[in-house]
């Protein structure tokens, strides 16, 4: 089974503001983090539990990815993975996530 992929809007928004934010100094590397993001989000669409847990939740169904030096945070459901967030590994999450959905 196939699981559908969708993006918190606060997800989409940390990708473009990190990708805006290393253009600035190598625009090719911001493109490949780009691709790189959106090719780990599209792998979970058939392999969503082969991310390791989040430390910092104690939900079995909130995984993580890394990318780079970030982290795509997702929930797992019964047919869909939902992209919480995509954050740089050195952040503190308890700030950037009070409770995911």
């Amino acid at each position: 089974m196939d699981y559908e992929i969708e993006w918190a809007e606060s997800a989409i928004a940390s990708l473009l503001d990190a990708v805006e934010y290393i253009a600035r100094d190598s625009p090719s590397y911001a493109a490949t983090l780009a691709v790189r993001a959106e090719r780990a989000a599209a792998s979970l669409s058939t392999l969503p539990d082969r991310g390791r847990r989040v430390s910092e939740f104690h939900d079995p169904d909130v995984r993580e990815l890394p990318v780079s030096s970030y982290r795509l945070i997702y929930r797992v459901g019964s047919k869909r993975v939902l992209i919480l967030a995509f954050v740089h590994q050195a952040r503190d999450l308890a700030g950037v996530l009070e409770s995911p959905s």
